[in-house]
C-alpha cells in the first residue's frame, strides 16, 4: 500500500496558484472580440429563456450563471445535460437560447445534447477551449477561452478553466444587465429577500396599499364631524387620520387623532363644527411612491409619527403607509 505524506500548509504556493488563475483571466479578457459582442446581443435580444446548461464542474458553473443573470433582468434557468435527454428537454421552447459549457466541447453528454438541441432548432452559444469541438462547430456563437493550463499541480482537476467560464459568464450578464439600463430599484425587485435588496425597497413595494384603494379622505371645506363622517364612509379600514383634500384632490392637510385632542381641549363641544381646515396639520410629511422605504423609516423615526401620506406628482393622495409597514422588512441595519 502507497505510503501518503503529510506537507505543511504552502501560503505562497497558494498565492501562486491564485495568481495564475487571475493571469488566465486576465488573458481571457484581452482576447475578448466580436464573438462576445455577438453572444451578449443573441442574449439581450432573446425573447424567451437563456438556458445554461453543463456537465460536472462546467455544469456548476454553469448554475451560477443562471443565477445571475436571473437576477439581473434576463430570464434564465439551468438545465442538467444529462437529465435533458430523460425528459426535461420539455421546458426547451423554440424561442430560447442555449448556453452551453464545455472545456473540451466534446463529452459525451455534451455532443448528445448539442444534436437535440439542433432537432429543437434552439440557438446555441457555446463556450469552450477547443474551436475544433462539436460544441463550436454547431454553435451559433462560440466564445472560445483557449488552451487553459489548470492549477492544479496534477493538471487533472477543473481550476483554472472554470474560473474562467465564471468571469466570462459573468460579464456576459453584467453587460446584457447594461444594455437593458437595469437599474438598483429594478436589482431590488428580484432581491425582496436580501439585505441589499431591503435596502432599496420602494414605498410603493413596501406598503400594504394599492393604487386606487379606498382611503380615509374627506374635502378640507368640511366641518371636523363631517369630514370625520365622509371618511370613514369612504374605507373600512382603520386609521389614525384623515386626509383632506382642495377642490383638485391635492393633500391639504391631516387631522390626526393629537389634532383632535387638542382642538377639544380648545373648542370643547364647538369642535364638531368647526372647519376642519382650521384645526389640520397643514403641510404634513409626505412620500412619492419610489421613494425609498429606508428614506421614508427615517422619516418615522425623526418626525415619531405612525402614518405618512403617500402622493403622487401632483400632491393628490394615492396611499398611507403605516411604520409597521417598513419595519417589518428590516430596511435598515
Amino acid at each position: 500500500m502507497a505510503q501518503h505524506t503529510t506537507s505543511k500548509i504552502d501560503l505562497e504556493q497558494a498565492r501562486d496558484l491564485m495568481r495564475r488563475e487571475a493571469g488566465a483571466i486576465e488573458r481571457l479578457a484581452d482576447g475578448l472580440d466580436a464573438d462576445f459582442s455577438r453572444a451578449a446581443e443573441m442574449i439581450f435580444q432573446c425573447p424567451g429563456t437563456v438556458v445554461l446548461t453543463g456537465i460536472g464542474k462546467a455544469g456548476i458553473i454553469a448554475q451560477k450563471i443562471s443565477a445571475t443573470l436571473a437576477s439581473t433582468g434576463t430570464p434564465s434557468y439551468f438545465l442538467h445535460a444529462a437529465e435533458a435527454v430523460h425528459g426535461d428537454l420539455g421546458r426547451l421552447r423554440p424561442e430560447d437560447i442555449a448556453l452551453v459549457l464545455s472545456h473540451s466541447g466534446e463529452s459525451e453528454e455534451i455532443t448528445r445534447l448539442i444534436a437535440l438541441l439542433k432537432q429543437l432548432d434552439i440557438r446555441m452559444i457555446g463556450i469552450t477551449g477547443q474551436t475544433d469541438s462539436p460544441l463550436a462547430r454547431y454553435s451559433d456563437v462560440t466564445i472560445s477561452i483557449g488552451q487553459i493550463e489548470e492549477v492544479c499541480p496534477l493538471g487533472l482537476a477543473p481550476t483554472a478553466s472554470t474560473t474562467c467560464m465564471l468571469a466570462l459568464g459573468d460579464a456576459l450578464a453584467i453587460t446584457v444587465m447594461k444594455r437593458r439600463n437595469f437599474q438598483a430599484a429594478d436589482y431590488a425587485r428580484y432581491h425582496p429577500g436580501g439585505s441589499l435588496g431591503r435596502r432599496l425597497v420602494t414605498v410603493e413595494q413596501a406598503a400594504l396599499f394599492t393604487r386606487g384603494k379606498p382611503l380615509p379622505q374627506a374635502s378640507d371645506r368640511l366641518t371636523v364631524a363631517e369630514a370625520i363622517v365622509e371618511s370613514e364612509a369612504r374605507t373600512t379600514m382603520r386609521h389614525g387620520c384623515v386626509l383632506l383634500v382642495d377642490e383638485q384632490g391635492r393633500l391639504s392637510g391631516l387631522i390626526t387623532d393629537g389634532d383632535l385632542r387638542r382642538a377639544i381641549k380648545e373648542r370643547g363641544a364647538n369642535v364638531h363644527t368647526t372647519p376642519a381646515a382650521e384645526i389640520m396639520t397643514r403641510g404634513p410629511k409626505v412620500v412619492r411612491p419610489d421613494t425609498l422605504a429606508s428614506e421614508a423609516l427615517a422619516i418615522f423615526h425623526r418626525n415619531r409619527i405612525d402614518e405618512i401620506p403617500v402622493v403622487d406628482e401632483q400632491g393628490r393622495p394615492v396611499g398611507l403607509i403605516d411604520v409597521q409597514d417598513v419595519v417589518a422588512l428590516k430596511v435598515v441595519q
